[in-house]
């Protein structure tokens, strides 16, 4: 098994606290929603960095985890975690090239596992929508408590659409003050076509400073992000 360290983790403790308030919504939706896909509008919403933090903090939580970054367009996960060495990734798999335990890769996180994105392939879509994706999923229901993956934005490509048709439920990643009601219902819209449930909505990158209510209430009990 394949083996790295994913850094970058560190979270304050508003964030953490948000996290596992997260966690226990998801654990709480079901036992029947196993298999959860995370998508946004478009990139750099945050989607990939909640539902990797969501995934550390169910095994926190003594959950058996794995996070498939299925954004086989444009991953994050290699450069923002200084993850470095070629590794075998979801694409190698899709395509045949290895099997399935060739690309897990055990974290310093117990109990998470992560399979990477690997190479970008030109098919990206046709790869998501073959009987190897839908079988791997089958596989890691019986293998781990929650599987979850990280999707391309679904307002830009078809892909994350194509990961929810196999999902139990899609969580829906939105950065404040940066989508429209209108674009964000569309990709709603999309993400109901495609037969998947939507647990909810995720507003991130919230400034607290601008939010009074939120910001006074969490600085009274908290503290301000930065203090020891």
């Amino acid at each position: 098994m394949q083996e790295i360290t994913l850094k970058n983790l560190a979270k304050d403790y508003r964030s953490n606290e948000a996290y596992k308030t997260l966690r226990t919504n998801i654990e709480f939706s079901g036992s029947d929603k196993q298999v959860i896909v995370f998508t946004s509008c478009t990139p750099n919403e945050g989607k990939s960095t909640v539902s990797l933090a969501l995934a550390a903090s169910l095994a926190e939580g003594e959950k058996r985890v794995l996070f498939i970054d299925a954004d086989l367009r444009k991953s994050v996960m290699m450069g923002r975690h200084k993850i470095i060495g070629e590794l075998n990734g979801l694409s190698h798999f899709l395509s045949g090239q290895v099997e399935l335990k060739d690309v897990i890769c055990k974290t310093q996180i117990q109990g998470l596992s992560v399979i990477l994105a690997g190479v970008v392939p030109p098919n990206p879509s046709e790869l998501l929508g073959n009987h190897r994706f839908e079988a791997m999923l089958d596989g890691a229901r019986k293998a781990y408590d929650y599987v979850i993956i990280d999707a391309s934005p679904l307002g830009s490509v078809i892909d994350a659409a194509i990961v929810a048709r196999h999902c139990d439920a899609s969580v829906l990643v939105v950065a404040a003050s940066t989508i429209s009601y209108k674009f964000a219902r569309t990709v709603k819209e999309q993400l109901e076509k495609a037969g998947c449930p939507i647990l909810g909505v995720v507003l991130n990158k919230v400034d607290m400073k601008q939010n009074k209510y939120y910001g006074k209430y969490y600085g009274k009990y908290y503290g301000s992000y930065g203090e020891k």
